[in-house]
């Protein structure tokens, strides 16, 4: 899928790159920060004790409250004031955070300790998004952002292994703590060597402030493109958070690893495949010529559809060939939805309101996704646990086989509307499309 001759692609700027290079470390520590739980929880559940619906109300919703809830209100005012500032006081935050988790001493502690958390990542991924739409041309944001959304897979290649072995060695707080620390020092980087990039379009109308984001909420949602691709994302979401929270635990459960073990497979499968297929759809998408706007969210909802079976196949598998070949699999497609999706939802809801747009969408992911995805799991563990023991984890974790395919239903019919918004190979975002 290449462009075609007479099209030309804007060049790509380079002197953005440093930008899109330190807010893509930013994230990664994003993902990491919030991932290290679920590495930790069998640890953490056989010192402190509790259940399983417990530890997944922790994981998720604890987490999940501030990060999206905080995150609307902060995005409305990233739209508004410096969004490096923003990101870099929310990294420091969240990062203080994470080390402070090395130190709690019974599950209420963990709760507030992750809630506060949430609070910090809230101020990261919609800023960064709007930057990077402010830094590059609409035909070069899917690319971008797939760049970008490299730092889930370069979570897991570069630091979960490493978080793995401190664990394995030196114990699951001195994990939190040595994983924590090193994001203040790159706030400091971030303030010392990015500026906050010039806007084209005029403010927005003054109007008292929850006024102003009720106004900017309601046009989100009449437009039924950014809709369809809310409801989809957060299906996506439920998926990636309940695989976040409770794929170590069932490598312990179901093939009798250890923390170091899963680790060490977490890490260079789901990184690296994962980072693979991150690309590969931002180059696709990069290459397609003009005209095929359709295919720039009909990408992603094929590969949302085909993660669904590659899911069933990494839980079900019972020979070794059978469920490593569908981790990978699944590792490959279920995360090469996000960068053209953040692309499509920046280009549709016009520069004012991109940190909003991606706000809201991150709002479905978490607090709805996050919210019933590692809950559910772990409210199925403890029903099926009296007639399946460990092995209920494998039929309760079949959800993640489910909201795929659902996922891909609303990206495809977002893909027509998409289509249609932006015209027959234009497209409209420099225009500033409204929703």
């Amino acid at each position: 899928m290449i462009g075609a001759p007479n099209e030309v692609r804007a060049p790509w700027p380079w002197s953005a790159t440093w930008t899109l290079f330190v807010l893509t470390l930013v994230s990664v520590f994003n993902y990491l920060d919030r991932s290290l739980l679920g590495l930790a929880l069998p640890a953490i559940k056989a010192e402190l004790g509790s259940s399983d619906t417990v530890l997944g109300l922790v994981s998720g919703l604890a987490f999940i409250l501030f990060y999206s809830l905080l995150g609307v209100p902060i995005a409305w005012l990233a739209d508004r004031a410096n969004r490096r500032n923003i990101i870099a006081a929310g990294l420091t935050f969240w990062s203080l955070m994470t080390a402070c988790t090395g130190f709690i001493g019974n599950i209420w502690q963990l709760a507030v300790v992750r809630l506060l958390m949430g609070a910090g990542e809230a101020c990261g991924m919609a800023p960064s998004n709007s930057i990077i739409a402010d830094r590059f041309p609409p035909d070069r944001r899917p690319l971008a952002l797939a760049i970008f959304g490299t730092a889930a897979p370069l979570s897991y290649i570069l630091f979960f292994p490493v978080a793995g072995w401190i664990a394995q060695t030196h114990g699951w707080r001195a994990m939190f703590v040595a994983m924590g620390l090193p994001g203040c020092l790159l706030a400091l980087v971030m303030l010392l060597t990015l500026r906050e990039p010039a806007r084209t379009s005029p403010p927005p109308q003054r109007l008292p402030i929850a006024r102003s984001l009720l106004t900017d909420l309601a046009a989100l949602f009449a437009n039924r493109c950014f809709a369809w691709i809310f409801a989809g994302v957060t299906l996506m979401g439920a998926n990636i958070w309940a695989a976040g929270a409770w794929t170590p635990t069932f490598f312990v459960r179901i093939h009798g690893l250890n923390i170091s073990e899963v680790a060490n497979i977490i890490g260079p499968t789901r990184g690296i495949i994962g980072l693979v297929g991150i690309l590969l759809g931002g180059v696709l998408i990069d290459r397609l010529p003009k005209r095929r706007v359709f295919w720039r969210v009909g990408i992603p909802a094929i590969a949302c559809l085909l993660a669904g079976p590659a899911e069933a196949l990494f839980l079900l598998g019972s020979s070794h060939a059978a469920w490593v070949g569908g981790f990978a699999l699944a590792s490959f497609f279920t995360l090469i939805h996000q960068a053209p999706i953040f692309a499509a939802v920046v280009n549709v809801v016009g520069e004012r309101r991109r940190a909003l747009g991606i706000a809201v969408i991150l709002l479905g992911a978490s607090l709805i996704g996050n919210a019933i995805g590692p809950s559910a799991v772990g409210l199925l563990n403890d029903l099926l646990a009296d007639r399946l023991g460990d092995g209920a984890i494998r039929y309760s974790m079949l959800l993640l086989a489910v909201t795929p395919v659902l996922a891909a239903l609303c990206f495809w019919r977002a893909a027509s509307l998409y289509a249609a918004m932006m015209g027959a190979g234009e497209d409209a975002a420099g225009a500033g499309v409204a929703a």
